[in-house]
């Protein structure tokens, strides 16, 4: 005859007050964590060649980008697995519900930081609007210093012979968008590309076939510039989800770790969270 389950007559499974506990105490320590990481890496930095660290910088960046996540989720985890009431049904059951609690508070905790992130943006979006209306886009950011190395006088070059009547100003938003459409289709048009070359031959003496090499060139250079970007992007993306998801697993272990210590009667200390799982 199969053994009858304990009894429990609660209804509510989910105890709201430890999960937000737990959550909140995630997302505070890891604002101060990542505050004091980034304090740490713009100490390795410097605009001395003999003072500055780059690699250990991006190495202690991506490094922390993957611990502090976990950290703090292991805690706000095991808050929320603690302080939980605790039930009358069979220690799977009970394992489970604490390892769900531990998924909730890595859930409220990731919606907190999507909340803050969308609220920092749109207030970064404000304040750039009022300093400056222009604002130039992420790839336009990428090509600027292609479209300063397109009309960079050449050592040795002639001068550049100049019309009569008064000298035109470069247009550099133009060629900024120029240069832009020609990323995103991954080649230059014929027109933009004479275009160009006349430009760079009138601003900087050069014959028009150096003109024409050099527009080539420094095209190559921002579609390097923008895949290079994009690869920094995917490799970001891949780390981020990454370390979400190892801070999932250790919400949810935390959290019945947590449960089984409140059970039990266990004190609460990290290092048996963390090591002694037969605790």
């Amino acid at each position: 005859m199969a053994e009858a389950p304990p009894s429990d007559v609660r209804t509510n499974f989910v105890d709201w007050a430890p999960i937000l506990a737990g959550a909140v105490a995630a997302s505070a320590i890891s604002f101060v964590l990542f505050t004091a990481g980034a304090a740490i890496g713009l100490s390795l930095l410097s605009p001395y060649p003999s003072q500055s660290y780059g690699k250990w910088a991006a190495t202690l960046s991506a490094f922390w980008a993957i611990f502090v996540p976990i950290f703090s989720l292991l805690i706000g985890g095991y808050i929320a697995g603690r302080m939980r009431g605790a039930w009358s049904t069979y220690p799977d059951e009970v394992e489970f519900r604490d390892g769900v609690h531990g998924l909730l508070v890595w859930s409220t905790a990731l919606f907190i930081g999507v909340v803050l992130a969308f609220f920092a943006a749109g207030t970064a979006a404000q304040v750039g609007g009022q300093l400056g209306k222009a604002a130039i886009s992420d790839r336009g950011a990428l090509v600027a210093s292609s479209v300063d190395a397109l009309v960079r006088p050449t050592p040795g070059a002639l001068p550049p012979n100049q019309p009569s009547g008064p000298v035109q100003p470069l247009n550099e938003t133009e060629l900024t968008r120029i240069l832009i459409a020609s990323t995103a289709n991954g080649s230059i048009e014929a027109d933009d590309r004479a275009y160009l070359t006349q430009i760079v031959a009138t601003r900087t003496g050069l014959p028009p076939e150096a003109a024409e090499k050099r527009v080539d060139e420094v095209f190559a250079k921002a579609l390097e510039a923008i895949e290079t970007a994009r690869k920094t992007a995917i490799a970001a993306g891949l780390a981020t989800a990454t370390a979400l998801l190892l801070g999932l697993a250790a919400a949810w272990y935390a959290a019945q770790r947590g449960g089984h210590h409140r059970d039990h009667s266990i004190p609460a200390r990290f290092s048996i969270v963390v090591l002694r799982k037969d605790a």
